[in-house]
């Protein structure tokens, strides 16, 4: 199964109690379909008590599931505590967007939407060699004059 197929079979579940485990969360989840996988991400927080980060994935072999466990789940009591069920995320590549550690004209996305034509190029050098053909503007200059009407000799 390809990273995007994974991501749309798989549903973030938020809001977990600190006493929830891999196997309670598969339990739960269970009656919607046929899982593939449950991850806890696990507390880094040096000082931290909690076992994980207070939110888990639950991957279904298949994407249709997602639905089910979504409509079912959502705002229910598990543990005690109110949990919230969504259609999970793909993660943020670290090396695309701002913030990454690569130069945004370098990024393929960025250049994919942001790349000019050779038509284009020369069409914006046509009109700005169009401008310098124009007269000068009378108007021009008179932002500084106190006083309407004609220039003091």
């Amino acid at each position: 199964m390809t990273d995007q197929a994974r991501w749309k079979a798989t549903v973030y579940v938020g809001g977990l109690a600190p006493m929830v485990n891999v196997e309670s969360l598969q339990a739960a989840f269970l009656p919607f379909g046929e899982i593939a996988d449950v991850t806890l991400p696990k507390n880094v927080a040096p000082n931290s008590m909690e076992p994980h980060r207070g939110f888990g994935y639950v991957e279904y072999e298949d994407a249709q599931d997602t639905k089910d466990a979504i409509d079912n789940m959502d705002q229910s009591e598990f543990f005690g505590k109110v949990i919230r069920v969504s259609a999970a995320k793909a993660p943020k590549n670290v090396n695309e967007g701002l913030g990454s550690r690569t130069a945004l004209w370098e990024q393929e996305g960025w250049l994919a939407e942001n790349a000019v034509s050779q038509e284009d190029k020369m069409a914006a050098e046509r009109a700005q060699v169009g401008t310098e053909d124009r007269p000068e503007d009378p108007m021009q200059g008179l932002e500084g004059l106190d006083v309407a009407g004609p220039r003091p000799e």
